[in-house]
């Protein structure tokens, strides 16, 4: 039997994380941070570095804290209800990538710097046919002397416009399977490659186009095995979809208690609009939508560390769920609101467009029901 509950330093990370953020990332720096052209507030992330939080999951030889995938779950779901902006996810895919497969000389020239907020990166997967299976990795990579040709464009990279390092997955090899995918660490200097800000709904957060134009690489900038890097964007991706589904639990829980905070103090008809029934089923409906989706987090975390054989439905199972719960909790609470739930001046509308991308990022919930039903055989 698995017990889902979190022990006393999980508790405490997560009520030290609730704290601070409520203190250093109030919804005015969501706003502020939203006119950056990086989208990078770079002075909560120094303070989230001195914390530990960057290195959360790397091993205490290169400056991290050594924890698991739980408890970086734990501080994501903060950042949602946060709304926090800027690369925590996208670094952490990153750091992972480099943990699953990287040279101890990449690791050595890479880890201390994403540990300590001196440097972000980001995970670069998604092109033109946004497939998020082996046959969308397209983006081609030749072998050449000394090294790769990179040549090709990424479509909606996370955080691309502040990121300083790239992990780019690559074909070494044509056709649309797993075997010949490759993965490259690409840096933003790299004469070539360019990033083209893409504006999508959400403020809170930034996606770009990454540019490769014949991009010469060296040999060392494989990471993991040539044309063997499947399995580990594989754990990547459903390691993003835990990430995104601990964000919409966060944001779900905040939307939620934003509704029933209005709901007590707006009046109509002499009362609170909090005391009239309609009011009370809905928010009912959305306790009920938030409560459970919680373990599905927290599995699919716990599998991704400790279950490998359970931690791809896990993932896309969390993912499916959350985002449309997200989506659903932000909207009833909107509709709580009233007219002014969705309009610029009221932080609410940052939280619904953060529910909406998040239902499209790393695939949406009918591509991880799909792969549900393929994993389990149907």
């Amino acid at each position: 039997m698995i017990d889902f509950g979190l022990s006393e330093e999980q508790e405490a990370l997560q009520r030290a994380a609730r704290e601070f953020l409520a203190r250093e990332c109030p919804p005015e720096l969501v706003r502020t941070t939203a006119s950056l052209d990086d989208g990078v507030p770079r002075g909560l992330y120094r303070r989230m570095a001195e914390l530990g939080w960057l290195g959360l999951v790397v091993p205490e030889a290169h400056g991290g804290l050594g924890l698991g995938t739980l408890d970086l779950a734990l501080v994501l779901e903060e950042l949602g209800r946060a709304a926090a902006p800027g690369p925590f996810l996208a670094t952490q895919l990153a750091i992972r990538a480099l943990l699953l497969a990287g040279t101890p000389a990449q690791k050595k020239s890479w880890l201390p710097r994403l540990t300590a907020g001196e440097a972000f990166a980001t995970l670069a997967h998604v092109e033109e046919s946004d497939r998020h299976d082996p046959a969308g990795v397209q983006l081609t990579a030749q072998k050449v002397r000394g090294g790769f040709r990179l040549r090709g464009t990424k479509l909606f990279v996370p955080e691309a416009p502040g990121a300083d390092l790239f992990v780019v997955a690559a074909r070494t090899r044509a056709g649309a399977g797993e075997t010949g995918v490759s993965l490259f660490l690409v840096e933003r200097g790299t004469k070539g490659v360019g990033v083209k800000p893409q504006h999508g709904v959400d403020v809170t957060r930034r996606t770009g186009e990454l540019v490769l134009r014949d991009v010469n690489l060296p040999a060392d900038a494989l990471l993991g095995r040539l044309h063997d890097g499947w399995p580990a964007l594989a754990r990547l991706l459903d390691l993003a979809a835990v990430g995104i589904a601990a964000d919409c639990l966060g944001g779900a829980q905040r939307t939620l208690e934003m509704a029933v905070a209005y709901a007590g103090v707006r009046e109509q008809f002499g009362r609170t609009i909090g005391s009239f029934q309609a009011i009370k089923h809905i928010a009912a409906e959305m306790v009920a939508d938030v409560e459970p989706a919680r373990s599905l987090v927290w599995y699919a975390a716990h599998a991704w560390d400790a279950r490998p054989r359970d931690a791809a439905r896990a993932a896309a199972m969390a993912k499916a769920s959350l985002a449309e719960v997200y989506t659903r909790t932000a909207r009833r609470s909107v509709e709580i609101h009233g007219g002014i739930g969705f309009t610029w001046e009221f932080d609410l509308q940052l939280w619904f467009k953060r529910a909406h991308a998040n239902e499209l990022a790393f695939g949406d919930p009918a591509w991880h029901r799909e792969r549900v039903a393929a994993l389990i055989g149907l």
